[in-house]
Formats: structure tokens, sequence, C-alpha cells
């Protein structure tokens, strides 16, 4: 791959599925053994390799306009090391999945037919075309104009309250937000909140998550937000592969009371890759699994 390859990850059931942007024909094409591995339910990625290998070989016979359809892109194998791997486009994958004997299958199919065209799916793809744009480097890092920047970019067109500071009373889990009637005031105290110091800054990320400026999408826009803050004052950001979901969802619920534990996570988390596009996309993969219901 060249350095300009785009990597996307999606989450079937918890199980990563790769694609890569094939920007010559302007489409993705998917990783064939991390969707049979999905569909398979099955951690391990040789025994997966080895299903793929045997149905290739049934397809060759039966449908072999199937696996002629098939491209090599290289990802990162078991092993550390980058490989060459079987990948189809969106088209090839719904074929393979309904050629797949598995129950499974309509549900990945449901799934992946819907994961692109969700408003989730769409801000996704708004989300990766921000590291590009040149409104990246015109959001004021920190403020809540700033937040308000990114979640326009990322919602506009999806929601009619996009880059809007929300005018209602919002909870989730039994936890109260901040009370909309006081926002504009909590907002500008966030503002002044120092962020000097790695400590610093991530109690200033989560007074704006209690904050929840907006009715949706608060996390999606408040983690670009604080890697934002991160690389202008650091020059650090989140590799937020490294941070699991249940541990990240864990520690922002008790972050309210005690951030030592986010805090930890996203210590062990940083890395000086800040020019790193595919760094950045890995971060909007995850920042979106987060959201993701179980």
């Amino acid at each position: 791959m060249n350095k300009t390859t785009k990597i996307s990850i999606r989450f079937f059931n918890d199980r990563e599925v790769r694609a890569v942007w094939d920007g010559e024909n302007d489409k993705w094409w998917f990783n064939v053994v991390d969707v049979v591995a999905a569909l398979n339910e099955q951690d391990d990625y040789n025994k997966a390799n080895n299903y793929w290998r045997w149905l290739k070989r049934k397809f060759v016979k039966e449908q072999p306009q199937l696996v002629s359809a098939t491209h090599g892109f290289k990802f990162v194998a078991p092993d550390g090391k980058k490989r060459l791997a079987d990948t189809l486009d969106s088209n090839g994958i719904i074929n393979l999945a309904k050629n797949i004997p598995n129950n499974r299958a309509m549900k990945f199919l449901d799934w992946f037919l819907y994961s692109d065209n969700s408003i989730d799916g769409q801000s996704k793809k708004k989300a990766y075309s921000l590291f590009e744009s040149n409104m990246i480097d015109s959001i004021e890092v920190g403020t809540a104009k700033g937040l308000q920047q990114i979640h326009a970019y990322l919602f506009g067109g999806l929601y009619n309250f996009a880059g809007q500071i929300r005018q209602k009373n919002i909870s989730k889990g039994g936890f109260q937000f901040a009370v909309a009637h006081f926002l504009g005031t909590t907002l500008k105290q966030i503002e002044q909140m120092p962020e000097n110091t790695l400590d610093e800054i991530i109690d200033k990320y989560v007074e704006m998550n209690i904050a929840h400026p907006f009715m949706e999408g608060n996390g999606r826009s408040t983690r670009i937000w604080l890697d934002l803050i991160l690389k202008k004052r650091l020059q650090k950001c989140v590799d937020w592969s490294r941070i699991g979901k249940k541990d990240y969802l864990d520690a922002m619920v008790r972050s309210a009371i005690r951030s030592d534990k986010l805090k930890m996570l996203i210590k062990n988390a940083l890395t000086d890759e800040i020019h790193s596009r595919e760094m950045f996309m890995k971060g909007i993969d995850y920042s979106y699994y987060y959201e993701e219901e179980d």
C-alpha cells in the first residue's frame, strides 16, 4: 500500500471488518477473511483464513465470477507484518454472505447494508474527510465554538440541530447532563479551564462530556475536540484502538466522580503520530464503535 491508502474498520458483533479505500475506482474493498471470521464468530485468524481458502476453491468450481472479483491489498497480519489479503467490494461481500451456509449471514447483511447509509454511516464519512479538509486547521482549539464547528461538520445535513447548543435537558442511564438553561455559562467556564498538562486536558474533556452540549453526537465530536487539544498542547493524540469499548465507557461513567481510570487509559494510549492519516481514521472508527448499541 502507498502512504495515501485509507484503512477503515467496521465492527460487526465487536469483530473488526477492515476495508481499504480505492481512490481510483471510488469504493471500499473489504477484507474477506475478516468477514468470514465475523460470520463464523471465529477468533483464530488462521482458521478463518483456512476456511476462506476452502471456500475459494469451492467457488472456483461453482461461482468463478465471485472469486475472480477479489483483489489483493496489504493488511496487518496477526504477526504484525503487512501481508496481501483477498478483498471484495460491497457487491462482492453481499454475494459472499449470501453464499456462505451460515444462519448469521442475514444479520450480517442487515448490518452491512445499513452501516453506510445510516446517520452514523454518513457522519462517519464526513469525519474521515475532516483530516484532509481545510476545515480542521480553522477549528478553534479548546473552545465551545470549536466543538460546535466539529459537530456542524460531522452532522450538517443529517440533523437540523447540527452545531447548535441544545435548548432541552437530556439524560442517559439516569445521569442528568448539564441543565440547558445554564449551558451558556457552563461552556464559558469550561473554556477557561487550563489545558497545559495531560491531567488538565482530561479534566476539561470530562467537564465537556458532563455538559453534553448537543442533543446527539456529543461523544463523536468531543473525542475529536480532545485530540485537537492534545495535538496543540502536547504534540500527542490518542490511539483509540488501544482503549477497549467497555473500559472506555466504564471510565466515562465513573469520570463524573473520579477521572483516574480515564486518565490512565488515555495516558497509556497516547501517540506522537499526530500527522498520520491512518491514526486519525482508526480513531474515527473506534470513536463511532464506542457509540454503537450492544
